[in-house]
């Protein structure tokens, strides 16, 4: 007599499958109702089973297709069934693709599917702590270096003498390799930004702003190939001033793209003149259909273009370019983003510290220019009376005089001199200030200033220096006079009370010395008791500067003072 043929019935026991059942049940077949999973695979496992029922009830149909285990096969995860050696009973199909396995899995140990993985914890040994705690254990498994999967086990308990007893394991895996790379990459990036700002105390004192700036493409460099893996990439910065793109960076562009000339302008500039203007990112998909896109690296079919950004101010650009059409996506725009906003940082930090050498020397020249001013032009002056008296009557004690006064006034040039080579040179960093903002059209024009103050002639030294004016002053109108004869200015500036005299005289006496050198005359608040200005103004008076002064004031002044010491001939040039 043959064996019966066996039939596993999966379903809860009720009237309308008790019927069932009972419809199935005869000499020939054995119906076989598993109480859980475990019972289910131990049928299986002794064989000569010939059919899987399944009631189509309306309440017990989504139980009995999780039973019979087809409904595993439309999960987003991989499942696997284990026995207690951890042989894989069971899989569904996304196992395979999950380990690239073509083979049948069934039979095979779980860690041969993966090849060699390295166990990454928290649970170093996830199915042992299953088996032995009867509690559900987590892991994490690494296949070669952007694999990732997070595996999760459940044991599956059997009702045993004594209580219940795991027999088998399922266990869920779930590729997380996108997750744990993007992780990866942000912190890479946090770690390449503390890099590219990282300059010790030694270093800082040792290098040339040059040298930095060298060092910190290099570094910019390395990471974007070897953390963002473009090879193509052109950084610009935006010179404030002309609003004027410059190349800092630029590597695997076309010569002509790196010498073109870009503005910050929406249009007309391409897609870097955009972003510089607008401060947004651009993803260009398709270059050949792309109305903003200029030509930047050979073959280039796709780019990606964001804004250097600090505190909402657009310091520059980053560009990068693929010769593939749609080669970048939002992740990669991400992370450029995230990455041109620790470039930007080190940007600043490396302008800082230009500021502060920069700061420090202009300091320090100053503080030694506040020095010696005021020597420097009592020596003018001494130099002056005694050149007058000598003249004619002592040739070598004037020609000592002369070489004297050559050398004072040599020293305030040789004192700026120095200080503006101790200033660190900026060839990138066209938005820091030099230490003289100097003025074109006052560069090396002399300026007499006469005034009893003391502070205001140190001002007239320190606001007229720094224009690139050579500044000297006088006391009184008698010590003006003698500067005047004696030397050579292209505008005088004088206040209209001097201990010897008032504005109007200290004016007309100047204009018989020389006709034509433009006088400015100052005054305080207005205050006028002799009307100096009023009479001054009717022998040619062009300008008057009411103290205290703003420097825009005086800087027009002086210019318009001196486009009119131009245009006459100078008689000395001492």
């Amino acid at each position: 007599m043959t064996n019966p043929q066996k039939i596993l019935f999966c379903g809860p026991t009720d009237d309308q499958t008790s019927a069932l059942r009972e419809k199935f049940s005869s000499n020939d077949y054995l119906v076989v109702t598993p109480e859980n999973l475990a019972e289910g695979i131990e049928e299986f496992d002794q064989g000569n089973v010939s059919a899987l029922v399944v009631p189509a009830t309306s309440g017990t149909l989504p139980l009995a297709l999780i039973q019979s285990g087809n409904l595993l096969e439309f999960l987003p995860h991989a499942v696997a069934i284990l026995d207690a050696d951890l042989k894989v009973l069971w899989a569904n199909h996304q196992l395979g693709e999950l380990c690239g396995q073509q083979a049948p899995l069934i039979g095979r140990p779980f860690y041969d599917a993966f090849g060699a993985p390295e166990i990454l914890g928290p649970d170093f040994s996830p199915f042992h702590t299953a088996f032995s705690t009867r509690a559900v254990a987590k892991s994490g498994l690494r296949v070669g270096d952007k694999s990732y999967y997070d595996v999760e086990v459940m044991p599956v308990l059997s009702d045993v003498e004594g209580g219940q007893e795991p027999s088998y394991l399922v266990a869920s895996i779930r590729d997380i390799s996108e997750d744990v790379l993007q992780r990866q990459k942000l912190n890479a990036i946090y770690q390449a930004g503390l890099e590219l700002g990282d300059l010790s105390p030694e270093e800082i004192f040792e290098m040339t702003t040059e040298d930095r700036v060298e060092l910190l493409k290099a570094k910019i460099l390395h990471y974007t190939q070897d953390l963002l893996e473009f090879e193509t990439v052109e950084i610009r910065i935006l010179d404030k001033a002309t609003n004027r793109l410059d190349v800092l960076l630029a590597v695997g562009m076309e010569q002509v793209a790196a010498d073109r000339t870009l503005h910050a302008e929406p249009e007309g500039n391409g897609v870097t003149g955009f972003v510089a203007a607008t401060g947004k990112s651009y993803l260009c998909e398709d270059t050949a259909h792309d109305p903003l896109y200029m030509t930047g690296a050979p073959d280039a079919r796709s780019s990606l273009t964001v804004p250097l950004n600090l505190h909402d101010e657009v310091l520059g650009t980053f560009n990068v370019e693929s010769p593939h059409a749609g080669a970048f996506d939002e992740n990669d725009l991400h992370f450029l983003e995230l990455f041109s906003r620790e470039v930007a940082i080190a940007l600043n930090t490396l302008e800082l510290l230009v500021v502060e050498k920069l700061t420090t020397a202009s300091t320090s020249t100053e503080l030694i220019m506040r020095g010696v001013v005021d020597p420097v032009d009592e020596i003018l002056n001494d130099t002056a009376w005694i050149l007058e008296r000598y003249i004619g009557h002592e040739p070598n004690v004037c020609e000592r005089l002369q070489r004297i006064l050559k050398d004072t006034r040599h020293i305030k040039q040789l004192i700026q001199q120095v200080g503006e080579e101790m200033a660190p040179q900026t060839p990138h960093h066209h938005n820091v200030p030099t230490m003289r903002q100097v003025n074109p059209k006052l560069l090396n024009k002399r300026i007499l200033v006469v005034d009893s103050d003391a502070s205001v002639r140190r001002a007239a030294h320190e606001l007229l220096g720094r224009l690139g004016c050579e500044v000297e002053t006088a006391h009184d109108g008698e010590e003006a006079f003698l500067m005047v004869r004696s030397f050579h200015y292209d505008v005088v500036i004088a206040d209209i009370r001097l201990p010897d005299m008032n504005g109007y005289e200290c004016f007309s006496q100047i204009r018989e010395i020389h006709e034509h050198l433009p006088v400015i005359l100052m005054t305080g608040f207005g205050y006028d008791p002799t009307h100096s200005i009023v009479k001054a103004r009717q022998l040619g008076l062009k300008c008057v500067l009411y103290k205290p002064f703003r420097l825009d004031q005086l800087i027009s002044g002086v210019e318009k003072a001196v486009s009119i010491s131009e245009d006459m001939t100078p008689e000395a040039s001492n």
